[in-house]
C-alpha cells in the first residue's frame, strides 16, 4: 500500500456514450445505408442535448460511416460494390500481414480467450442475437490482430471495419452464413495452433471472400 487513494475510473463523456450508441445502431442494422439520422430523436433517447450527438456524428462522418448533405443532414453511407470490394481488398493486404506477425506471439492465454469468444459467438448465433454475434466476432479478430503489437496497423484495420459496420448485420441475418462463419473461425484457430500460418491466412482470405460474395449478391438484389 502506498497510502495514495485509488484513481477514480473515468466516466464516459456524453459524446462517447452517443458515439457508442450510434455504432450499435449501425452494427445491429437498426440504421441501414441511406437512412437519415434524426439528431433530436437520438438526443432524447440518450437524455442529452443535441451537441454531443452532433459531435459523435462528425466522428462517424470522418470515418466514412455517415455522410452530410446540406438541408438533409446526416445519412448512413451507402457503399457501391466497387467501394465495398476495395475496402475488403485493403483489409486483406493489412490483415494477412498482421496475422503473420501475430501468429508466433499468440500464447495459451490468448488461445483460451479465442476459445471463449468463439463459444460466445456460437451462443449468440443460436439465439439469433445479431448484435452480440457481431461484437464477439470483432473481439475475436482483433484479439488476433492485437497479438502483433502493431497499434497503428491495427487502427487502420479498425477504421476499415467500421466503414462497413452497416453491412455486417446484413450478412449475419443469413443463418447459413452464421454457421459458416463459426466453422471458419474454428478452422482458422486450428491452423494457428498447429503452426500452419499459411493455411490460417488462406482460410482468413476465404472467410472474407464469403462475406464479400454474400454482400455483393444482396447489393445486386
Amino acid at each position: 500500500m502506498n497510502g495514495q487513494p485509488p484513481t477514480p475510473a473515468r466516466r464516459a463523456t456524453a459524446q462517447q456514450i452517443a458515439l457508442q450508441h450510434i455504432r450499435e445502431l449501425l452494427a445491429s442494422g437498426h440504421l441501414k445505408p441511406d437512412d437519415r439520422i434524426r439528431q433530436e430523436q437520438l438526443a432524447a433517447e440518450l437524455g442529452t442535448s443535441v451537441i454531443p450527438v452532433r459531435e459523435a456524428l462528425k466522428t462517424l462522418e470522418a470515418e466514412g460511416q455517415l455522410r452530410y448533405a446540406p438541408h438533409r443532414g446526416y445519412q448512413v453511407t451507402r457503399l457501391s460494390l466497387e467501394e465495398l470490394s476495395e475496402t475488403y481488398l485493403i483489409r486483406r493486404l493489412l490483415e494477412d500481414e498482421i496475422v503473420r506477425i501475430a501468429a508466433p506471439l499468440i500464447d495459451e492465454e490468448l488461445y483460451a480467450e479465442l476459445d471463449r469468444l468463439m463459444d460466445a459467438m456460437e451462443a449468440a448465433s443460436a439465439a439469433g442475437d445479431t448484435l452480440a454475434m457481431i461484437g464477439a466476432n470483432r473481439d475475436f479478430h482483433f484479439a488476433i490482430f492485437g497479438a502483433a503489437r502493431h497499434p497503428r496497423m491495427e487502427d487502420l484495420i479498425r477504421m476499415l471495419w467500421q466503414s462497413t459496420d452497416a453491412y455486417r448485420s446484413v450478412y449475419y441475418t443469413d443463418p447459413h452464413a452464421r454457421v459458416r462463419v463459426n466453422h471458419e473461425h474454428r478452422s482458422i484457430v486450428d491452423a494457428l495452433r498447429s503452426g500452419d500460418v499459411d493455411r490460417a491466412v488462406l482460410e482468413l482470405d476465404e472467410h472474407r471472400g464469403h462475406a464479400i460474395a454474400a454482400l455483393t449478391e444482396r447489393l445486386d438484389d
